[in-house]
Parts: structure tokens; sequence; C-alpha cells
């Protein structure tokens, strides 16, 4: 059952409500089966209570109906009650039929509402109809806040310090590392509380003259042990000096000279050491890196920092859901020394898990897999402290360590930029730290802080040439999770490096150089994961599921290697925790070897279980949509406009045409060789160009006219000086089009590029005479429908799922969008219908004939005239279909592809199945 079904199912149920079945329709409207409610209703096991007023259905549903004078105490009292909440019901409701209060005992979210704004919440109860809502996990403002008081502190120390060369960035970047541990340390309990701060206020000068010397050897003083410390400076050592720990680890080891301050930039470090550095989340280090990496050092190597809910769309479906489903199973299905063994194994189980991120960045997503797997292991620990307090015998015997034994050492990176690597490396240090100290919270015991301990799996590198088995060996018995997000590069912008890597990566697949970037990523994870119990996550731009990649992307990894997608986010704004805050349009993909688990779908906020996820990311059987050169719907030809290749010399702006017909007129000659110009620009913004366009029969006369001869000279000498040796040729004939496809009759004009956020592709009909530019193309002659059809949502929907992008623009192709688009055979008087609708629609469009098609068709400005017309069409188009409208696009891209199938498995049995219109399923196994 769809979510629009349900909250209109919600909606009739509040409109009439019944006391005595009120609770039994409103799990009817989440399709709760009638034999099951029947059961419910009558003595059929499953209402555990013996209160008339009440429901109690394991693992589902704790009701009561109560008095308004009670509702909120007796509320309370059942969100307390382990007698009925050890049956584990999902949800816990209380109503007087005017009050509605509700808990979800899952994600501990609460409703309280008037009882008819039920239909709002509607999405409240939909894990009933097995759709959970995603979880927002929301960013900490003291990440943002000292990320913006470090990127000023650097913005300080740069107008006092040069940073030209690679080694003076680097060197001051290491110096901000450093930084900011010392920043961490005397807030966590590393150093004494303000130990560093206070030491820079107490013993520098107050002009920042001498801050830097003094860095320079305390940070040596950090490297050197206790016993060794006389020898830093060649004396005794000052007491204050002497009182910071021995550090260790390799964070100190480099001698790396501080930069020089002045009075601005000394305070601005001391405003940074008063902020609560406790607060701080490590796994904002790699935003604050962000705002100090140059914008041309992040771009050229693809970066992007992650905020944390983002982060959490990857580690949760790739691996930290299942985890949590095994552990409450074993809290729910076990008891006494059973679940003690169950708990034990689940303890070694995510002791011995390896994270892998083969573009770690700053170590943002491995940061984060290690905080979660930290806090599941607090949560068995305590569990298992629960059940040996209730044997009374003290001490719990592990049977192991009593300390943490999730080691950082279970946790590898390859980074390319050699100060993200260094850094990745400290922020694991940090966040192990912080979740010492968390543990030691719970209960009472931790490990030292310091000396910190070598790390050596953050490898400085090229994800792209290493051999990620080197990296993170695979032993048998491992649990492998590869994650991450590797830069997001389309060809267009891959540097020759990169492009060498595409070589190195990808050169046994074929087609391989139309690939984006990261493509590397998915085929390296792809094979390192083969018949190995290990699964990859990544985040990508959504080019990979569109447009021509699909096929040369996705058939190699589903079909050649045999894995499937396991779950999938489509299309949502990637934002991070970076001090721009860029976004950009990205989805996320699961990979696995084929196996009998769930496969989910996200949308938005609900995840829906599906039996396959197709690499266009809906549900449906694994197919590839290829270029045809014909309609599979009978839809009349399509036709690519003419292109020039003329350096702009047979283009006419306005006032040019106007001077060039006067000429003519004065020379007596057909001005018809004006003839407007018209592309997707000109039509969508209502642009006027023209074009010269003479034919080679009267070219001698034209040729008088010196200003077209001059014109035309201009044409041959931009041929001729051309690379391409098609284009030289055309030299000779300079009064041509490179590629003409000029016919002078009536058309149906449609943009290549159009803007993805419109709801439909802005077309036009044309009268006969203009010449169309390739920026757009033609249906010549077409009955008045096929423009309802090309302007339907459902085509719209269509043309995002399957066309290529030109940057966020759609770039509408023919083959790929218009050919295959699947649409039923129609009746006379549905064609009649559809043509109403076009009529109405350009009535509307007549009505403000001041705006140009970009301001009508802005989905926001769009007038409402408009709207209706539009959406009257939708759903006669949609009738076509189908009697019931369609409630969703993903509902109407499932049936598409449904239908598309159905369609080339009709042509494949009469045999006229078009080239690249092909259907393939795989056997699982």
């Amino acid at each position: 059952m769809s979510i629009t079904q349900i909250q209109e199912n919600i909606q009739t149920l509040i409109a009439n409500i019944q006391e005595e079945t009120f609770i039994y329709n409103l799990l009817l409207a989440y399709d709760t089966p009638k034999s099951t409610i029947k059961r419910l209703q009558a003595d059929g096991g499953l209402n555990l209570s013996k209160n008339s007023n009440e429901i109690l259905w394991k693992n589902k549903l704790w009701f009561k109906h109560l008095e308004s004078e009670y509702l909120y105490s007796a509320f309370e009292q059942i969100k307390t009650n382990e007698t009925g909440l050890k049956h584990k019901p999902r949800f816990v409701i209380c109503t007087d039929y005017k009050t509605f209060i509700a808990l979800d005992t899952k994600t501990t979210d609460t409703l309280n509402i008037p009882i008819e704004e039920l239909s709002r919440h509607f999405d409240f109860f939909l894990p009933w109809a097995g759709m959970e809502k995603a979880q927002a996990i929301y960013e900490n403002p003291a990440d943002v806040k000292a990320a913006e008081r470090m990127a000023r502190l650097y913005d300080e120390i740069k107008k006092d310090n040069i940073t030209t060369t690679k080694e003076e960035v680097h060197n001051l970047n290491v110096f901000l590392s450093r930084l900011l541990f010392c920043f961490f340390a005397e807030d966590t309990g590393i150093f004494e509380t303000a130990q560093f701060t206070n030491a820079i206020k107490n013993h520098t000068q107050t002009d920042g003259s001498d801050l830097n010397t003094y860095l320079d050897t305390l940070f040596e003083v950090m490297n050197t042990p206790l016993e060794k410390r006389r020898s830093v400076s060649g004396a005794e050592l000052p007491q204050f000096l002497n009182n910071f720990p021995y550090v260790n680890g390799g964070l100190f080891r480099n001698r790396h000279f501080a930069p020089t301050f002045n009075r601005k930039s000394r305070e601005a470090v001391l405003a940074n050491g008063e902020l609560q550095w406790k607060d701080i989340n490590p796994d904002i280090f790699g935003s604050m890196i962000q705002a100090v990496i140059t914008p041309e050092h992040r771009g050229g190597m693809g970066m992007h920092y992650t905020s944390v809910p983002n982060i959490m769309k990857v580690i949760e479906p790739l691996f930290l859901t299942e985890l949590y489903e095994v552990f409450e199973s074993t809290l729910s299905s076990h008891s006494g020394a059973d679940k003690t063994k169950k708990l034990k194994e689940l303890l070694k189980r995510i002791r011995n898990i390896k994270v892998f991120d083969p573009a770690c960045g700053s170590g943002n997503f491995l940061i984060i897999a290690y905080k979660e797997l930290r806090k599941l292991e607090m949560a068995i620990f305590k569990e298992l402290d629960k059940l040996q307090g209730k044997l009374g015998s003290g001490t719990f015997d592990f049977g192991e360590s009593s300390f943490s034994e999730i080691s950082l050492k279970n946790f590898y990176g390859i980074e390319l930029d050699d100060f993200a690597h260094e850094v990745a490396t400290l922020s694991l240090w940090l966040a192990e730290h912080q979740m010492n100290q968390l543990f030691f919270q719970e209960f009472g015991r931790t490990r030292p802080a310091l000396p910190l301990m070598e790390t050596g799996n953050i490898v400085h590198g090229n994800a792209c040439r290493l051999d990620w088995e080197k990296v993170c060996p695979k032993i048998e018995g491992d649990e492998i999770y590869i994650l991450g997000n590797p830069p997001f590069l389309g060809t267009r912008n891959q540097n020759s490096v990169q492009k060498d890597d595409l070589v190195i990566a990808l050169s046994t697949i074929e087609n391989y150089k139309s690939l984006d970037y990261i493509a590397c990523w998915f085929f390296k994870a792809s094979n390192y994961i083969l018949n190995f119990n290990s699964q990859f996550a990544f985040v990508s731009t959504n080019s990979i599921s569109q447009g021509d990649q699909v096929s040369i992307f996705w058939k190699p990894i589903l079909f050649k290697l045999n894995l499937e997608i396991s779950f999938a986010y489509q299309s949502f704004v990637w934002s991070n925790s970076a001090k721009q805050n860029a976004g950009v349009t990205v989805i996320i993909t699961g990979i696995r070897n084929i196996n009998s688990k769930p496969k989910i779908i996200f949308n938005k906020n609900i995840r829906k279980s599906v039996f396959n996820i197709n690499p266009y990311l809906v549900e449906g059987h694994n197919l590839f949509i290829g270029r045809i050169s014909s309609s599979i719907s009978k839809l009349p030809k399509m036709i690519k406009g003419s292109i020039p290749a003329d350096g702009g010399f047979l283009i006419l702006s306005e006032e040019e045409a106007l001077i060039l017909k006067s000429k003519l007129e004065s020379a007596s000659l057909d001005p018809s060789i004006i003839k407007r110009f018209i592309g997707a620009q000109e039509v969508i913004d209502n642009l006027l160009r023209y074009c010269i366009y003479i034919d080679d029969l009267n070219l001698p006369e034209y040729l008088e006219i010196d200003w077209i001869k001059k014109r035309l000279d201009g044409v041959k000498k931009m041929r001729a000086e051309s690379t391409k040796k098609a284009t030289q040729l055309l030299s000779t004939s300079p009064n041509r089009f490179a590629e003409d496809r000029y016919f002078n009759q009536e058309c149906l004009l449609v943009p290549v590029v159009t803007s993805e956020r419109r709801t439909y592709v802005p077309i036009v009909f044309m009268e006969k005479g203009p010449v169309i530019y390739a920026s757009a193309q033609a249906i010549y002659q077409p009955r008045p429908y096929i423009f309802s059809i090309v302007t339907s949502r459902i085509h719209n929907v269509w043309v995002k799922a399957l066309a290529g992008r030109l940057r966020t623009d759609i770039r509408y192709s023919s083959a790929l969008c218009y050919n295959t688009f699947p649409f039923p055979s129609i009746t006379l008087a549905q064609k009649q219908e559809l043509e109403k609708n076009v009529f109405r629609i350009l009535e509307e469009r007549e009505a403000h004939s001041e705006k140009t098609l970009a301001q009508l068709y802005d989905p926001e400005k769009m007038p409402e005239g408009l709207r209706e017309a539009h959406l009257q069409n939708d759903l006669a188009i949609e009738r076509c279909y189908r009697e019931k409208p369609f409630e969703s696009d993903e509902e109407r891209l499932e049936y598409l592809f449904k239908l598309y199938e159905k369609m080339i498995e009709e042509e494949k049995n009469k045999g006229t199945l078009f080239e690249g219109a092909k259907k393939t399923k795989k056997k699982k196994g």
C-alpha cells in the first residue's frame, strides 16, 4: 500500500470515528490483513490483554481507551510497565477519542495531538506498513563553531606567513593539526585542564613575538620521554614545560617549525583554547581542514568532507543496523546463560570487524564507524553487567578483557594527500580517547590515554593504483566493510593523472573512458569483496545510474562479477559540515555478494524492502536501457537540429539581420535566405537570432553582396584552420551547415538541455520556416496529442531517470529518452482528450504571453492556471496507462520499467527487438 493511500485511509477514518472499531480500522488503514484483525477482535490469541478497553499485541501494539482525566497518568504508567513492555509492542497508544497520545518504543518518538490531526501525522505508524522512518542524526553546534574559529586563526596566521610552496603549506597544516590535538587534550584529561592555553597565556609575550619559538620547544618536549628531557634545550627544563606529558605516537616526531605570530594571531590561538573542546567531535576535523587548504588543492584532489548524518546513511544499512538487530534479538529471544553466550559471541564479532575507507580524507567515515562500534560494545557490556547482577556474584567474568577490545588496528584507509592522511590518524586517536572517557563514565575503568600508540593502517598513496589487499589484508574468518565518499569527477574534469588512473583500474571494462572517476573505487571494491565475507557502500553522484553510463558501469559489477545492490538511497542533496557547506545531488549504493537478505530502498524518510534494486535504483529486474534508433512506442521520429560549425559567421543578431535584409532588398535579392535560428535558449528565454541559409544553386548571385562574401570567407577560414579533417573538407562549401537537417515544416520543438528543477520539459509548436539548431530536437508535422505526451510529468520522470547530465541540467536524448519511452497504444477518443488538454495548456501560456518559458516553467513561480492545465494533462496521460492515478514519481518509474520490460519482451517474441533495448535477468547464486 502506498503512503498516499494510507493518508487517505486515515482521513476517512477520522471523518467518521467509531469508538468500538477505531483501533482495528487504524490498523486496516496501514494494510494489516483483515484475517489478522478478526483474530485480534475475537479470541484468536493475538490480544494478550484481558481488559475490555485494552489491546496488547506482541511486537505491534499496546492500546488503551481511557477517560480524559486518566489519559496522561495512564500513558506514563504504561511507558514504565515491565509486564506489558516485555511483549515488545512497537507502539503504545492512549486516547479518549479527543486527544491521541502515542509512543514509538523503538525510536522513542512521541505523538500528542488532537485526534482530528492524526492524518497529518500518518507517517508516525508507517512501520506497521513495513516502512521504517529514517532517523536523522543532527550536527553538534560546537563542531561548527570550532571549525569557524580555526578558520579565523588560519586567516590571521597567513597574513604574516607566506605559504606558496607545497612544503610551506604542509608545514603550516601539520602545525595546525598539533594545535588541534593540544586544544583537545587540555579539555579531555590527556593534559591537565587548560594546561596548554594557560602556558601560552602566562609564558609568552602579548605581542606574539616569541610564541613560535615557545611552541617549537614545547612540541619537542612532548616528543621526548621524561628521562631524556634535559637534552631538549641543553639545560634543565622549566617546570611548566616539564609538566607536559610525553605524547609519542609520532604526532610530534618530525620537526616542523611554528609560524610567526603577532598580537592578533596569538589572541586567536587563545580564543580557540577557550572553546569547550570536550564537546567537539573528532569527525569534524575534516571540515576544519577544508578551511586550511587552498581551494585549488581541494578541487584537484576531489576531496569531500562529510556530515555525520550523511555518514550514518552509509554505515547503518551497510552493517550497523544488522548488528543492532542481532543485539536486540538476543535480548528478546534468549535468557540466562544462553543470552550471556550470545552476547559474548556478538562482542567477539564486532571486535574482529574491519572497516576500510579507500578514499578516507581526514578519516570521517572511519571515525564514525569506530565510535558506533564502541557504543554497541558498551551496550553489550551493560547487558552483561545486568545479567551478572541478577546472579549476584560481583564482578562479571567476561572471559576476555574487561576493557574495550575494539582496536584502531582494524580501521584501514588510503589517502592521496599526505596531510589529510596524517590528520586521519590523529582524529582516530582522539576518537579513541573520547570513547575511552565514555567507557570510564559507564564502567569506572579505562586504559591510559598516553603515550599514544602507533597506528599504521592509514596509508598515504593513490587508491586507484595500490593493491587494496596489501593495505587491508583479507584473512579467512574476517568480516570487512568498505565504505566512503570517493572523488566526484566526470570525464571532462579528470586531469591527465586521473585519466591514467582509469586506465590502470578499469582497462578491462569496455568503454571505461566514458566513466566517472569514482568508477575506479567501485570496480576495485567489487573485485575485493568477490566471494568473501565483505560488502561495500559508497556515496556517488547520481550520474552512474543515469544515461549511457548505466550499462557501461553496472553490467560488469552485476553480471560479470555476479554481485547485487543491497541497498540504495535514491537521489538527495548531500551537504557537509564544511565552511561553505556545498551541496550536490548524490546517491548511496551498497554492493554485496548475492544472498537472500533483504534489499532496501531509501527515499526521503521512507525505507522500503524490495525484491531487487536495479541499476536505476528502483525496484525491478536488472535491465539496461540503451540508445535505440526509433520509438519503441511507435511515436513519430524525433530529429536533432542542424549544426553550423561556422565560427559564428552564419549566425546573425536581430540588428545584423535587419542590416542584411536592407542590403538584399537594395540589390533586389530574395531576403528569405535570412531565417530564424532557433535552439533551446531561443525558445526557453525568448531570444531572437537569425542565420544565413543559402543553397548552392543561388550562391553566386548572393556572393555579389560584399557583406555576405566576408561572412562566408570567415566560415571558410575557420573551417580550413580546424584540427578536424571533416571540418577542413567543409571549407569548400562555406554556405552550407556542417550538419544540415533543415525541414521547412511545422514541428514540435524539444530543448536538448533543461533544468533538473522543472516538473515539465518546456516544449513548443513551431511554424515552418526557422532553422532548428542542434541544442533542440524536432518532431515534424506532429499530431497535437504528441505534445501532451512529451510535456507530461510521467515522461519527465522517465527522462530524469535515463538522461545524461550537463552539470546538474538534464540532457534530453531522443535515442535514450524519447525512443525508449514506454507509452501504450491509445484510441482515437483518448487522442482527442489529450489534444483538448494541449490546447488548454497553450491557452494558459498565451494568457501570460509577457513571460518566457523559463519563467512559466519555474516550479516555484508557475502560474496556477498553467499548473492546473498540466495537472489535468498528467491525469489524462496516466489514464492511458491505467485508471488509477499514480501516487508518486517512484511509483511512476517502477510502472514504466515494468511496461518497458513487457514491451521489449513482445518485440523480442516478434523478432523486432531494437538494438539497445535489452532486458537482462540473472539467476540467484
